[in-house]
C-alpha cells in the first residue's frame, strides 16, 4: 500500500471514528479501497479506540466552538459560516494535452477582469473526491483576487470526476492512479496554465489529498513553481524537494493528529532543500477546515488562512 492510499483509508477511518459515516459506509468506502474485509475491520477498530481527533467541533464565523456539527443538504455550512475569500469568478470548463501521446485532461479556468490588476498563476489540486464544485469556487476566488487560476481534475482520464455518481468510488478511482501519473498529470496542468497565463510566476495550492499532492509536485523536479501552499497534506514517503525552487506555505490543523505526524519530516525536508518556508499550525480546528461544504468548516481559521496565502502568493508571485 503506497502512502498516498494509506493515507485514504485512514481518512475513511478516521471519519467513521468521528461520527461523519456509519459503519457499514465506512466498510463499504473501504472495500472500494482494495481492503479485505478483516484488513478493513482492523482499521476501523484501531481508529474506533484510538480515543483521539474523533470528534468534530462545532464552528461559527468567529471561531471554534464545542459538540458536533453538520452539513445542510445544500452543502452550506449548518452554522451559516461564508466561505473564505472574496465571491468567486465564473469558471470556464477546458480540456487541455497531457504529457503523454493522446491524453487529454480537463480543468477549470478562471482568469481577473479588469480592473483588478494580473498577478500571478495558481494550480489548484482537489480533495480526494475530485474536482467539486467547491474547488472550482476557489480558483475563482483567487481569479476575483487577481490571480490566473486552474482546478485540476485528477480523474481526467477515468472520465472526470463527473462520471462517478459514487464519491467513494472517485476516492478509490485516485487511489488507484500511480504517484507517477500524478506527478505527470498535475505538471502538464502547470504547463497549461503558463500557456494560459505567459510570463507569469506560478504557485500552486491544495487541499488534503490535493496537499499531498502539492507535496509529491515539489518532490518531482518541477523547477518552475515559484511558491506552494499545502493545506494538511501528508509527505510523501522519502519526500526530496532538492529539485524545487518554490517558497512553501505549509498549513496544519491542530487537531489532525493523522497528518501532523509528518510535519516534523516535511519541515527537515524543506530546510534539507534550503527552501524559504513557513509552517503554520492553526490552533483548535480539525483536517479540512477550510471546505465550506464539509463538516469541519471553521470560517474564522478559513479566512485567515485564506488570507496567508493570499498573502504568501502576493510575496511570491507578484
Amino acid at each position: 500500500m503506497t502512502s498516498f492510499h494509506r493515507y485514504l483509508a485512514e481518512e475513511v477511518a478516521v471519519d467513521h471514528a468521528a461520527g461523519l459515516i456509519p459503519r457499514r459506509e465506512a466498510l463499504h468506502r473501504l472495500t472500494l479501497l482494495g481492503l479485505a474485509a478483516p484488513a478493513a475491520v482492523a482499521l476501523l477498530a484501531t481508529w474506533e479506540t484510538a480515543g483521539r481527533n474523533t470528534t468534530v467541533p462545532a464552528t461559527t464565523a468567529s471561531g471554534t466552538g464545542t459538540g458536533a456539527r453538520t452539513a445542510t443538504a445544500s452543502g452550506t455550512p449548518a452554522d451559516g459560516g461564508s466561505p473564505a475569500g472574496p465571491s468567486p469568478l465564473p469558471t470556464e470548463e477546458i480540456i487541455f494535452s497531457g504529457t503523454e501521446s493522446g491524453v487529454t485532461l480537463r480543468g477549470a479556468w478562471a482568469e481577473p477582469v479588469e480592473p483588478v490588476e494580473p498577478r500571478g498563476a495558481v494550480l489548484v489540486i482537489h480533495e480526494n473526491r475530485g474536482l467539486t464544485d467547491h474547488f472550482r469556487s476557489v480558483a475563482g476566488r483567487l481569479a476575483a483576487d487577481g490571480y490566473c487560476a486552474l482546478a485540476v481534475d485528477l480523474l481526467s482520464r477515468e472520465g472526470g470526476t463527473s462520471s462517478f455518481e459514487d464519491p467513494a468510488r472517485a476516492t478509490a478511482a485516485l487511489g488507484a492512479i500511480s504517484p507517477e501519473r500524478l506527478a505527470s498529470d498535475m505538471k502538464a496542468a502547470l504547463g497549461e496554465l503558463e500557456r494560459g497565463a505567459p510570463g507569469r510566476r506560478l504557485g500552486v495550492i491544495g487541499f488534503c489529498f490535493g496537499g499531498a499532492m502539492t507535496w509529491l509536485l515539489l518532490s518531482s523536479d518541477e523547477p518552475c513553481l515559484s511558491a506552494a501552499v499545502p493545506f494538511y497534506g501528508p509527505l510523501p514517503d522519502d519526500a526530496d524537494l532538492s529539485g524545487a525552487r518554490a517558497a512553501v506555505l505549509a498549513v496544519y490543523a491542530e487537531r489532525d493528529d493523522r497528518v501532523n505526524a509528518s510535519r516534523d519530516e516535511a519541515r527537515t525536508a524543506l530546510e534539507r532543500a534550503g527552501l524559504e518556508h513557513e509552517i503554520v499550525t492553526f490552533p483548535g480546528v480539525d483536517h479540512a477546515f477550510f471546505n465550506d461544504t464539509g463538516p469541519r468548516y471553521d470560517a474564522g481559521a478559513a479566512a485567515e488562512a485564506y488570507r496567508r496565502a493570499l498573502d504568501w502568493f502576493g510575496r511570491h508571485l507578484d
